[in-house]
């Protein structure tokens, strides 16, 4: 009879994940983090290319998730969209957690399941983004979003929040003046 599981596979995901972040992904680093062993975790995931692929489908999982829950109670406009898409970068709020996280995209990019999921994610955060802009602008927040983080994080004297909810309002002024012309 097979033993119970005193770690459930979320839970180790989420330690390989931390793990990930810090460029450190070992059997011994996540058997040290879940408190199980590292024979233990080789038989849950095979090998750590799997446990990589595993934790970042986790990391999708979740974000997915969350996606979801913004999506489900920002209001169809588009400070709606503006509110989604800050409600998104909460976890980009310190420098080194986004250079971390670009570090996970690293990864994503290199795998083709990985890549598909994230493909998978682009697709519904534009459907989400042009319910509350209108057809043909979701691509473009999205895309002047990650742009914005990414500029902030090189000048971060204001606040991530202060600049998305900035320069978003500056894009979605424009793009609605654009429609009105």
């Amino acid at each position: 009879m097979p033993r119970p599981k005193t770690r459930t596979d979320e839970e180790v995901l989420d330690a390989a994940l931390l793990s990930l972040r810090y460029g450190q992904l070992t059997f011994a680093g996540v058997a040290h983090a879940s408190g199980l062993s590292a024979a233990t975790l080789v038989q849950r995931f095979g090998n750590k290319n799997r446990l990589r692929q595993r934790a970042l489908l986790r990391a999708w999982d979740l974000l997915d998730a969350r996606t979801a829950e913004l999506a489900a109670s920002a209001p169809l406009t588009p400070a709606g969209a503006i509110d989604l898409l800050v409600g998104l970068s909460g976890q980009y709020d310190e420098i080194d957690r986004y250079a971390d996280n670009l570090m996970l995209l690293r990864e994503d990019l290199r795998d083709p399941v990985l890549r598909a999921r994230g493909a998978a994610w682009e697709r519904e955060l534009i459907a989400a983004l042009e319910a509350r802009c209108g057809a043909g602008t979701g691509a473009l927040l999205a895309a002047h979003w990650q742009g914005a983080v990414t500029w902030w994080a090189f000048r971060p004297e204001s606040g991530l929040e202060a600049e998305l909810r900035a320069s978003l309002g500056r894009l979605v002024a424009l793009l609605e003046r654009q429609d009105g012309a």
